[in-house]
């Protein structure tokens, strides 16, 4: 440990992600500000109808752990061991995420947000400070100025500020604005949008629906998906385009979404609570992906979490990303002795093509969620890769699992790795009769030929440990990059 003064920081959003990094980076010696620009929603209530459930996984529970936080969240969290769809027509499909009832978890953004600020709290340093909005920062001094309750200004100088206040960050629209700061920057609105609707707990406190399950109901360009809380409810979230045919905009009047129910979610519509009237009074949210690089302005200032790399939810890693992100600063903390002259550049290093390629996965997986989750040559394509996974854990670990219960293999590589997996399994579903002979030798022979020329002869690891096998360790070793 080096003797060197620590620098002091401000984190500017008391989210998720900074919170957590203030109780990571608190542990490690440093005085920490952290600014909310909202009110303490411990005390007043913030996030009713605001807020999407979350789906926390092993990159999330693996930085949990780091601070120890990890089983308390989990007491109060919900196991989703699968998919559970319902078509139009009524019938359900189970589409387990693993084996042995691996599981993603249904969290409240609320509820694990103010945990963290709680742990926050209680870390020697760590001052919070609610009802600052952020309004200036200069770059080069470190002096963060503030509306403090919309009633005064404040400012703080700090030699390190980190810009974790969410999708659409001042921290990161002020540095667009410097002069000479050559920035590269995106925002992407999605076309679908999305309203949050309800479904109860029966009377007793009991569900309404299989517990244990993520609920969707995929009708190709659309979809609800339903996610348990632990009274019983279910919070269930509509996506669909805000423009076009059928739309949000085309859905003008409560005839047309009785109608839209009614035709497209029937075994839903009695479930929900007053699904007509909420559609009505509520204004879609939108959906946006934001690249910006670089992350790390005047060595000063950094990015993390979805001021950097604000993704859609539709690989539910949006949170756990940003959790990832912390993990890994605070490890490249220790890595470099504290001088964060070699630590930023190396965070940015470290995660920024990571990011971008699970910017990439969620974008993609909309279409898996909403369309292919309900294809029958979609699902024998995954019955094919989960078989041919048991058959040979050690060469073919499935892309969700990568992504999902493999919190030692960055992004990148498991993007690269699907995209390989996914052109073998191109040329497997194009053999003749293949709904016919899915389950014949013959099929797992040519599987485990391509797998052992595409894969083996381009990443060639000393073991991987596949999430899906019995007493998985869940780490991966370093692998080299599958070649362009």
């Amino acid at each position: 440990m080096t003797n060197q003064v620590k620098e002091d920081i401000a984190i500017v959003g008391a989210g998720p992600v900074g919170a957590l990094l203030a109780v990571m980076l608190a542990r490690k010696g440093y005085k920490i500000d952290l600014f909310e620009s909202r009110p303490d929603s411990r005390t007043k209530a913030l996030y009713q109808g605001k807020s999407i459930n979350l789906a926390l996984s092993d990159r999330g529970w693996l930085a949990l752990k780091a601070i120890g936080l990890d089983e308390e969240i989990r007491a109060q969290a919900i196991p989703m061991t699968c998919r559970m769809i319902h078509a139009v027509d009524g019938s359900l499909t189970r589409q387990p995420y693993g084996r042995d009832n691996q599981a993603i978890w249904s969290v409240s953004r609320a509820g694990i947000n103010e945990q963290l600020i709680t742990l926050a709290e209680q870390q020697a340093g760590v001052e919070v400070h609610f009802e600052h909005k952020l309004t200036d920062l200069d770059f080069d001094s470190g002096t963060c100025s503030f509306d403090v309750s919309g009633k005064e200004s404040a400012d703080y100088h700090r030699e390190l500020i980190f810009g974790a206040d969410g999708t659409f960050s001042k921290v990161r629209r002020l540095a667009q604005e410097l002069p000479g700061q050559r920035i590269s920057y995106s925002l992407d609105y999605m076309p679908q949008t999305y309203i949050e609707l309800t479904i109860p707990a029966n009377s007793d406190g009991s569900f309404m629906m299989e517990k244990n399950a993520l609920h969707i109901w995929p009708r190709k360009n659309f979809m609800l998906i339903a996610l348990p809380n632990p009274d019983g409810s279910f919070t269930c979230t509509l996506f669909m385009d805000l423009q076009g045919e059928l739309s949000f905009e085309s859905l003008d009047d409560e005839d047309k979404v009785s109608h839209f129910f009614r035709e497209y979610f029937p075994d839903a519509m009695p479930l929900l609570i007053e699904p007509v009237a909420t559609f009505m009074a509520k204004a879609p949210s939108p959906l946006c992906l934001v690249h910006i690089d670089p992350w790390v302005i005047r060595d000063k200032v950094a990015l993390i979490g979805d001021a950097a790399h604000a993704m859609v939810p539709f690989y539910g890693q949006g949170m756990n990303c940003g959790f990832e992100d912390c993990r890994v600063l605070a490890e490249l903390v220790e890595e470099h002795q504290h001088h964060w002259g070699e630590i930023l550049p190396a965070y940015q290093q470290a995660r920024k093509e990571n990011c971008d390629a699970i910017i990439e996965l969620a974008k993609r997986n909309f279409v898996e969620m909403s369309d292919l989750a309900g294809d029958a040559r979609f699902l024998l394509r995954k019955k094919i890769e989960a078989k041919f996974s048991e058959m040979h854990p050690d060469l073919w670990i499935p892309l969700y699992s990568m992504v999902t219960f493999s919190p030692e293999l960055p992004y990148a590589q498991a993007l690269a790795v699907g995209e390989v997996q996914k052109e073998i399994m191109d040329e497997v579903m194009n053999l003749p009769d293949i709904e016919q002979n899915w389950q014949a030798e013959c099929t797992y022979r040519l599987l485990y030929q391509l797998a052992q020329e595409k894969l083996t002869a381009n990443i060639l690891p000393e073991t991987v440990s596949n999430p899906l096998s019995p007493g998985s360790s869940q780490t991966l070793s370093k692998k080299k990059e599958v070649k362009a």
